[in-house]
């Protein structure tokens, strides 16, 4: 296997859950800057792994200490008179591991927290103050100085006693002088450096327009952000165009900052294509629009090194051909017909794709633009192959075992949705996908992705139990809705218990009698639909809280093995998979898998075992353990295309751009040495 998957930066952040007043705006903002928004799948805004760290109760301290999982991680820790107070807490942070490549910042809820400076870990350090930023500008001010330190650490070489301008990031602000709004604004934010501790974060370079065009102010842009501060008279001017053009042709960030009074003629176009940020245009410019100008500056600064970064290392991994440019935006003409003049025929720019119109114009060029897990050579990569996916909600608790979020889990099931169906692949998924269901946004994927591609090879197959599809008002809409995208498979009734039951009338899982007839509906559909398909993909999984015979990801991993289907484990999302991966890593079944666990931690649960045995439908534990203590990680993998080291890795990795990148993989391989023939039984 290629070296281990590293990205270039991971941040981890470590609490006492008695400070989660304090915490909860920070952590908000933080996540709502530096991780994909799940609301917006297709954003070009940061994806940088994060994990949590924090407890039951105020006296406990994590299960887990962070470990290293980037080439360089970030950990932030939250002191106050809870982790100074507190010897368990105390001792946990006090034997952090640091190193040069595993780096602390302590933020200080408290003036009590500074306490954690005089020895341990955090001996020395200099701490942020979050007691001391404004409450009404607390979530700018959070992410301005998380995101400095990110850059500091992470990006810049420094110094430990170096906390100057050496680590600062450039920013040049480019305005107009005609109309006074882009000139004031520019002075206003300046002047906001300049005169708060900002100059720390910021080495800020104001250059007026007029000034000869020379080598001084392209050395200033080389090394800068450039800000553009887009006023009315912003694109009709000369020179604010060259500097736009010099920042373009530098490759680097920049930032448009919209702060039109009242008309603009045209917007220059190699002013697009990068973040914008609308400010009002009045004048003098407030603080909270300059602190949200800095903040996308550092953002997107951030986003750029970042994006080359992981570029470079795809390369260096064989994920993308050695031979291809690597750019941190989506290509735009100028640029390519440098690199065309250049020899490059190849374009790698930073997830998501862009839409197939978007793209037409290389064509023009003979010039190709992809991304690393998605170009158009793959469009037909996975055709016909039908591809179950066993993903499901896993309730996140309180951080001490489970280090994710779980929108982590959603994130992954979007990027899978969307590449298994941009290679025309049918996702196969059991279970309610209407509004508010764990996988609504599968079925958004698959609009988007049909006219992105502006193709009617889309499917999703949505297999559904009795009685989750008798119909009423809602669902008829829902079907309406996504006509074209979606097919309904409903399953009937087992022949065992279909008597004296309504086909017509729904029932609700509670009772004895109902639950039963629910778990028999849910089993009957599961190994109807999983025979039906030719892979499964597993991930998350409730451990508690179902309605089914067992824990409904588990039950689909176990009737995949019996049918022997290809299964891909993705166990450091947490839930069902964690434990199955846990059990067949460690030869020991996991607690949470055993009956006498399911029985305490699900109420009437024995009771359905108990039923269950009657009927000869009991679900069977010991067979369970026996299975996944003798299961075979060399046979799981070479079933799903993989080396043994990749599918250990598929197994342990918390990264989602890793994980996709083997299941694509394993199912490339699959479907090109079988040719993705039909299961057997199903009728298209």
């Amino acid at each position: 296997m290629d070296d281990i998957y590293k990205p270039p930066l991971a941040i981890h952040f470590i609490w006492n859950p008695a400070d989660e007043g304090s915490m909860n705006t920070i952590l908000d903002s933080v996540r709502s800057s530096f991780a994909r928004d799940i609301d917006r799948p297709f954003s070009r805004g940061l994806n940088i792994p994060l994990f949590f760290y924090s407890s039951e109760n105020p006296n406990q301290c994590p299960v887990h200490s962070p470990k290293q999982h980037a080439a360089k991680d970030i950990v932030f820790v939250f002191t106050s008179v809870n982790t100074v107070g507190r010897d368990s807490w105390k001792t946990y942070i006090d034997q952090l591991t640091l190193s040069n490549t595993f780096l602390a910042v302590p933020i200080a809820i408290d003036g009590n927290g500074l306490g954690h400076g005089s020895d341990g870990s955090l001996k020395n350090l200099n701490f942020l103050r979050s007691y001391d930023w404004p409450k009404e500008l607390k979530r700018e001010r959070a992410v301005l100085a998380i995101s400095h330190e990110i850059y500091r650490h992470g990006l810049v070489e420094i110094n430990d006693s170096d906390h100057g301008k050496s680590s600062s990031i450039k920013v040049f602000l480019s305005h107009a002088k005609a109309g006074d709004t882009g000139r004031l604004h520019a002075e206003s934010i300046y002047k906001f450096i300049d005169s708060t501790n900002m100059s720390r974060f910021f080495d800020a370079t104001e250059i007026s327009p007029g000034f000869k065009f020379d080598e001084e102010i392209i050395k200033h842009i080389k090394e800068s952000t450039l800000v553009a501060i887009g006023s009315d008279a912003y694109s009709s001017r000369y020179w604010c165009q060259r500097e736009i053009l010099c920042a373009k042709q530098h490759q680097r960030p920049i930032i448009a900052v919209d702060c039109l009074q009242k008309f603009e003629d045209r917007i220059f176009p190699a002013g697009s294509n990068v973040p914008c940020v609308n400010v009002s245009p009045n004048t003098p410019i407030g603080e909270l629009d300059i602190l949200r100008i800095l903040n996308a500056t550092i953002l997107e600064t951030i986003r750029h090194h970042l994006a080359q970064e992981s570029l470079k290392f795809y390369q260096s991994q064989n994920w993308i051909d050695k031979d291809c440019a690597i750019i941190s935006r989506p290509p735009e003409i100028r640029q390519v017909i440098d690199l065309k003049n250049k020899g490059k025929q190849k374009i790698c720019y930073p997830e998501p794709s862009l839409y197939s119109e978007e793209l037409d114009w290389l064509s023009h060029f003979g010039m190709e633009a992809f991304t690393p897990l998605w170009n158009k050579e793959e469009d037909e990569a996975l055709g016909h192959s039908r591809i179950g996916i066993s993903i499901s909600d896993n309730p996140v608790g309180n951080y001490s075992d489970h280090h994710l979020h779980a929108d982590h889990l959603k994130r992954l099931s979007q990027d899978l949705a969307r590449h298994i169906l941009a290679r025309a692949g049918a996702i196969i998924y059991g279970g309610d996908l209407r509004k508010d269901g764990f996988t609504q946004f599968i079925l958004d994927e698959a609009i988007a992705i049909k006219s992105r591609l502006n193709t009617e090879n889309i499917h999703v197959e949505n297999h559904l139990a009795w009685p989750l599809y008798v119909s009423d008002p809602e669902i008829v809409a829902w079907r309406a809705k996504y006509n074209g995208i979606i097919k309904t498979v409903e399953h009937d009734i087992p022949d065992d218990i279909a008597k004296d039951i309504d086909k017509k009338d729904f029932i609700v899982p509670s009772g004895m009698k109902n639950k039963y007839i629910w778990s028999r509906c849910l089993t009957l559909m599961r190994e109807q639909s999983i025979e039906f398909s030719h892979v499964r993909i597993c991930a998350g999984g409730k451990l508690a809280g179902y309605h089914g015979k067992m824990p409904g990801v588990l039950e689909e991993i176990f009737i995949s093995i019996e049918k022997n289907k290809p299964i891909f484990l993705l166990g450091a999302f947490g839930g069902v998979v964690a434990e199955v991966c846990r059990t067949i890593k460690g030869k020991v079944i996991t607690e949470p898998l055993t009956e006498h666990w399911q029985v305490t931690n699900n109420a009437g649960y024995f009771e359905l075992q108990e039923k269950a045995e009657k009927e000869s439908h009991k679900a069977n534990y010991a067979n369970i353990k026996t299975i996944l203590e003798e299961i075979s990680v060399d046979n799981l993998a070479s079933s799903c295309g993989l080396c043994s080291d990749e599918y250990m890795r598929l197994m342990d990795s918390p990264f989602v751009d890793e994980c996709v990148h083997l299941i694509l993989k394993g199912l490339k391989t699959l479907a090109a040495d079988s040719k993705s023939t039909k299961p057997d039984g199903y009728d298209e």
